[in-house]
């Protein structure tokens, strides 16, 4: 699973663009100073990587309209941060917080599930949250009858520091979307462009 979060201003400003004006200013460079500041505690694409993805779709696509594939490369550049992770990982980090069950991976990319599970997290501090998922873990892998001595798997620790590591980046980057000049980007890897959802909606019909 992908999480984006995408600057309104900046990115209204590329659509509005035509295709020979987004070329032009990709091929030269003159638009990497519009690009909003990326937030330090995230990563995000880099700037010769996106240039370049749109170029290319440029080139395959002869287009002089925007669809779901370029729209989805122009989001990428007026992106501030980005959150990755495996899906099956996320029913560990949102399903105790928002106190239910998930039916299916797919439900992650409904901006509802995203909404609730910011607004309850704001009973939570970030150690406190990173907290109760791993304890979370670590009962339901008792249920399951897998061990939680480290002698006995030695994946033990690793996968608890992973836990703690994305969970702590996971509060940090929701509490970054609660600025409302940012957008959610929600996608997975391979998944067709059209099926990323932006603020409720697939951003190929996406227009702000």
């Amino acid at each position: 699973m992908i999480l984006r979060l995408v600057d309104y201003d900046a990115f209204s400003r590329l659509t509005s663009m035509s295709v020979e004006q987004l070329i032009i200013g990709f091929e030269g460079g003159s638009l990497r100073s519009k690009r909003p500041d990326s937030n330090p505690l995230f990563h995000r694409g880099f700037d010769v990587d996106i240039e370049g993805d749109f170029l290319e779709w440029a080139d395959n696509t002869n287009s002089i309209s925007l669809d779901s594939s370029s729209k989805l490369i122009l989001a990428d550049w007026a992106s501030v941060a980005e959150w990755r992770c495996w899906d099956g990982r996320l029913f560990l980090y949102v399903e105790p917080i928002i106190g239910g069950q998930i039916e299916g991976v797919e439900n992650f990319l409904k901006s509802e599930v995203w909404a609730q599970f910011a607004s309850k997290l704001n009973n939570f501090d970030r150690e406190s949250y990173s907290e109760s998922v791993i304890m979370d873990w670590m009962a339901r892998r008792q249920e399951l009858g897998e061990t939680m001595d480290p002698d006995q798997d030695p994946r033990i620790l690793p996968t608890m520091e992973s836990h703690r590591s994305l969970t702590h980046t996971l509060f940090d980057f929701m509490e970054l979307s609660m600025n409302d000049k940012l957008g959610l980007l929600i996608g997975r890897e391979y998944l067709d462009s059209e099926l990323w959802i932006f603020d409720g909606k697939s951003i190929e019909v996406y227009d702000k």
